[in-house]
């Protein structure tokens, strides 16, 4: 019984030394592996093996494990604490299913009980175990897409443009270390809202597609803490649901070539915001919170944004348009500038006139 996964063995006699652990894990495959009775009274232990170990590092488990440390499990993270040698065995970066039945296996061991899983034997790790450790994965074509096995768990960049993709395939969603999705050049329709559950994912790309919507399920989702580049270009958005100013941690959105009428009126909550692009719409106004964005970069070329024939009644537009906010605050202006003439003239007008005193009797 193997999982693949990133290792990090911390004494806990370190500190006592005054001593710090690196804090950085390294690519393993942990192994339950079978011992000769004869030589060890525990026949079941754990071994680490690594790029550079690759014979491994062996723990007895037998009674020795002193706790568990589980609350990370559905995000491939866990700690086994065993009591001797005192250390702790740190695991992150695993599938999660996978390492919910790894540790289950080890808890049975640690009691004495038979594990169901056959277990491996005491043998160096080929180099080709640690290949399923790829984390960055690029498909640019139909014949290259996998079809008959899955992604590699560990990925955390994959991108699959110009494969003809009609929806997102459902076994990507799967992997839970992904920070950066590439599914440009598709003929992606709509986004499930699964993608929500990839809670590392910080570049979501969906450039030349077919989409017509923004999902709002997504804006609810955990990509409100970990989002920061979204690419919506070429696509067939008019526009963008008031939810979507809840990706408060958005630094870059590009939005060329849609079909955009408006942009949310809560733009400017996305404070965070530094780059964006939005040419080639049909954007007729900007909403008066635009002005509360802090942007690095700003580009709207294309983009009509015609005065009406009929200026609207200010008093009913919730929210202001900048033309209907910029208009208001040049009459305020005006007439508070009138204001000061006229009493200024009055003064002049008084100081200047003259005065008849009536002669006395």
């Amino acid at each position: 019984m193997k999982l693949h996964c990133e290792v990090e063995v911390v004494s806990r006699l370190l500190p006592a030394l005054g001593l710090r652990n690196r804090g950085k894990g390294s690519r393993a495959v942990l192994s339950l592996c079978q011992q000769t009775p004869t030589s060890h009274p525990h026949p079941a232990c754990l071994l680490i093996s690594t790029l550079k170990d690759k014979r491994g590092t062996r723990y007895e488990l037998k009674e020795n494990i002193e706790q568990l440390f589980t609350k990370f499990v559905d995000e491939g993270k866990a700690t086994v604490r065993l009591k001797k040698p005192p250390v702790d065995i740190c695991l992150s970066k695993a599938n999660s299913s996978s390492l919910k039945g790894f540790l289950s296996a080890v808890r049975l061991v640690h009691r004495g009980s038979d594990v169901d899983a056959p277990l491996s034997t005491l043998t160096s790790v080929k180099p080709s175990e640690f290949e399923k450790f790829k984390t960055k994965m690029v498909i640019t074509s139909k014949k290259d897409y996998p079809l008959s096995k899955n992604f590699p768990y560990s990925l955390e960049h994959l991108q699959t443009s110009y494969c003809g993709l009609v929806r997102v395939d459902m076994r990507m969603l799967c992997l839970k270390n992904l920070r950066k999705l590439d599914l440009s050049h598709n003929h992606i329709k709509k986004l499930p809202a699964t993608i929500g559950d990839l809670i590392h994912l910080q570049e979501l790309n969906l450039n030349d597609n077919h989409l017509e919507s923004f999902s709002v399920a997504l804006c609810h989702s955990t990509l409100q803490k970990s989002l920061r580049c979204l690419d919506l270009s070429k696509n067939k958005i008019k526009a963008l649901p008031v939810q979507f100013c809840q990706l408060r941690e958005l630094t870059d959105i590009k939005l060329d070539d849609n079909e955009l009428i408006r942009l949310p009126f809560k733009i400017g909550q996305l404070t965070n915001l530094r780059f964006l692009s939005a040419a080639r719409n049909k954007l007729p106004f900007l909403p008066s919170e635009f002005k509360h964005l802090s942007l690095e970069y700003l580009d709207l070329f294309g983009n009509r944004f015609e005065q009406p024939e009929v200026l609207p009644i200010i008093m009913l537009q919730v929210p202001l348009t900048l033309l209907e906010y910029s208009a208001r605050t040049v009459l305020n202006r005006f007439h508070m500038a009138l204001i000061s003439f006229h009493s200024i003239f009055v003064k002049i007008w008084i100081l200047q006139k003259p005065v008849f005193v009536e002669d006395s009797v």
